[in-house]
């Protein structure tokens, strides 16, 4: 039995990415909260809401990223990597929530229009453009190797939606006087992010109930197993997501004519992580099927 930990980190340090982050948005919400209230915007006070439940979600994926990197004990074997995994979870479900609030106080809205200055608005939200969209491309680089630095960056990205969204009705009041617009908006706004949200939410639940991370097909790493010279079988494969960086498998392998050194092992650990992107092998050779003693038959 053979097996290989080829550990990947994320490429860049987010700690001063995630910092930034925090205190821009928490100011930008003060700012936000204040004229919301002062000028009666929902769409302002829908986005300083949505901004908040950034926040908690930056500090969500921050707290994770450090927990990852926990080393391992007797008691948590895998350290605590599988955080990553739970805190883009918790992401997706804080942004589903914030949904849920904005959508009952913008049919209120809707129902009871009121009062908005137009302008008060384009020039707040205008702002909130800018400072989540900057702190949206902190985290750009890492969204496609990271589903929890992919968490912290849709949830920028989604707010610098929300924002050019307020500028957008702003200016519509501002030229039209139409109140509708504003209540109007804020429901646009959290149908585009309720389907940006989805995948994020379904992608980390998956992985939360160890299911084949999708950048990897099952199908080609078994035929890449099977292929191997010498192997007849392979059974009890298993592949899963140990962080949001990090993939692990094991596998039987039957050999009839075991004659394999430990070499023959490390290759496949090795071309199982430069083909596939899989940093913790764990193969087990047999002689024959029938020698497997790792098959449940129980019912």
């Amino acid at each position: 039995m053979s097996h290989n930990h080829n550990h990947l980190s994320t490429s860049n340090n987010y700690n001063k990415a995630f910092l930034a982050g925090i205190i821009l948005n928490v100011l930008y919400i003060l700012v936000e909260v204040s004229y919301g209230l002062l000028i009666n915007s929902m769409a302002l006070l829908a986005d300083a809401g949505h901004n908040l439940s950034d926040v908690l979600g930056l500090l969500l994926a921050w707290g994770a990223a450090y927990l990852a990197k926990t080393a391992s004990n007797e008691k948590r074997t895998y350290g605590l990597r599988k955080s990553t995994i739970l805190a883009a979870l918790f992401n997706a479900i804080l942004l589903m929530i914030a949904v849920g609030a904005i959508s009952i106080e913008a049919i209120r809205k809707f129902i009871s229009p009121e009062p908005v200055q137009g302008l008060t608005m384009m020039v707040v939200a205008g702002f909130g453009v800018l400072i989540n969209a900057l702190t949206a491309v902190f985290f750009m680089k890492g969204r496609d190797k990271d589903l929890n630095i992919k968490g912290a960056f849709l949830h920028m990205a989604a707010d610098a939606g929300v924002s050019l969204g307020v500028v957008i009705a702003g200016f519509l009041i501002y030229s039209t006087g139409w109140l509708w617009v504003d209540p109007a908006i804020s429901l646009l706004i959290i149908l585009v992010i309720t389907i940006g949200t989805w995948g994020l939410l379904k992608d980390s639940f998956y992985l939360s109930m160890d299911a084949v991370p999708k950048d990897i097909d099952f199908q080609e790493v078994e035929n890449y197993l099977n292929g191997i010279n010498g192997v007849t079988e392979v059974h009890d494969l298993h592949i899963w997501a140990m962080s949001t960086t990090e993939t692990a498998l094991t596998a039987h392998l039957v050999i009839p004519d075991e004659t394999k050194d430990d070499y023959f092992l490390k290759k496949i650990c090795d071309d199982l992580h430069s083909k596939f992107g899989i940093e913790h092998s764990t193969i087990q050779t047999e002689k024959s099927a029938q020698s497997s003693n790792c098959k449940n038959n129980y019912v």
